[in-house]
């Protein structure tokens, strides 16, 4: 074998090395990436049931049989659903079925889109709140601290009552 023959099939080694390394990175990444995923999908699965639990609350307080109250429990049940749904299936599935439902009603997808938007805005803020237990007490200003002096007069001057030569 000479020299370049052997260059050569030094390069071929190393080569398939770092692709098998490449390889190796990239499936070490997609695990990781589906286990944050499945991850994120457990969050969301939860809090979505926790919203439906919350909206089965406000219902059974009701108990008045108004519209108001079953439609409360229709929403809550609906969540409850879509909480199971999210939990059971495939996260595949679940972007092909967006997909497709975009595709199909992008008007109700967009308003979807939208509502959801606020839905979590709203939670934030709401969440946000909850966290702040205390009121907070705004820094007091330095100004409100010290006594009010006029600019004529520095602090602890005192005004003069007598002129200097004037008999008593």
């Amino acid at each position: 074998m000479s020299g370049t023959d052997k260059v050569k099939a030094a390069a071929k080694n190393v080569a398939e090395e770092a692709k098998s390394a490449a390889a190796t990175a990239a499936e070490t990444a997609k695990k990781e990436a589906q286990l944050r995923a499945e991850a994120a999908k457990e969050s969301v699965a939860d809090e979505v049931k926790s919203v439906a639990s919350a909206l089965r609350s406000a219902s059974n307080e009701m108990r008045s049989g108004s519209p108001h109250e079953r439609a409360i429990g229709q929403v809550a049940g609906t969540l409850a659903d879509v909480s199971d749904s999210i939990r059971n299936q495939d996260l595949g599935d679940m972007v092909h079925s967006v997909s497709d439902f975009a595709r199909k009603n992008p008007v109700m997808f967009l308003s979807s889109a939208a509502l959801l938007g606020f839905a979590a805005a709203r939670f934030a803020k709401a969440s946000d709140s909850r966290h702040q237990d205390t009121p907070q007490l705004p820094a007091a200003h330095p100004s409100a601290a010290a006594p009010a002096t006029s600019p004529a007069q520095p602090a602890g001057a005192y005004p003069v009552t007598q002129n200097v030569g004037d008999p008593k």
